[in-house]
């Protein structure tokens, strides 16, 4: 999942169905119900800066970190004012400088971390090496609910003035794996230009995410359905974490 050329249309694509003021605000929320207030902030798989510039204009130091150097690229373009380091790093591999009072992991990040062997691992490193202590971790899934009966062997079709993209999907029950191939037609001035992209996410079920959070050392775990707080729910398609580095 290298997002090179995926990148240049990523923020297109997604903005119909992401509300990054929304996620914003349930973030500050977040720090006010912990009374915690961070300065420095880690955003994990930012991507092109969703999440990041907005915490930025809002007066959080921030820290970008992404797998993919074209996603960061840019990311670091549309930053025009506040200086944001952006690492090339993945969630697997973090390699901070220091520590942060927060973490952040919006829009599917864990999703793609396909072993619990290795997210483990990354939790583990994420708490012990790089959060303050009381620090508070916040992120999102798509949810098992989702991705084997919403998304499972369907395909999807988008169609804009010059992008036209089919997405297919296809669930593997056995592994809990979602395939996903989403093949763009992006047009030029020389004509259509053809991309395709193929990503894979991992179902996990509350129990097991709750469960990987513990062994990891977080405590205080909570799950919401929404970003206004609402009780898990069996048929929601994204689940919100929320969890501290002991004090």
């Amino acid at each position: 999942m290298s997002y090179a050329a995926f990148s240049t249309i990523y923020d297109r694509m997604i903005a119909e169905d992401v509300d990054y003021g929304k996620i914003c605000d349930f973030i500050e929320n977040v720090f006010i119900d912990r009374g915690i207030a961070p300065v420095l902030i880690a955003d994990l798989a930012c991507g092109t800066g969703g999440v990041t510039l907005p915490l930025a204009a809002r007066g959080y130091d921030m820290i970008g970190i992404d797998r993919s150097f074209d996603m960061l690229d840019i990311a670091g373009r549309k930053d025009k004012e506040h200086k944001i380091l952006f690492l090339n790093q993945s969630i697997e591999n973090l390699d901070l400088y220091g520590t942060v009072g927060a973490a952040l992991c919006m829009t599917d990040g864990f999703n793609y971390v396909l072993s619990d062997k290795t997210l483990l691992s990354a939790l583990k490193r994420l708490r012990t090496c790089f959060m303050d202590k009381g620090g508070v971790l916040i992120f999102d899934v798509s949810t098992e609910h989702k991705l084997k009966n919403v998304l499972a062997d369907k395909t999807f079709v988008y169609d804009t003035d010059d992008i036209f993209y089919a997405w297919e999907n296809k669930y593997y029950p056995k592994k809990k794996l979602c395939e996903m191939t989403i093949n763009f037609f992006n047009r030029t001035k020389r004509g259509y230009r053809r991309i395709t992209e193929r990503q894979l996410q991992r179902a996990r079920s509350t129990k097991e995410i709750k469960r990987l959070l513990v062994l990891a050392g977080f405590v205080n775990v909570e799950c919401y359905s929404s970003t206004s707080f609402s009780p898990e729910r069996e048929d929601a398609e994204r689940l919100w974490f929320v969890c501290e580095n002991p004090k």
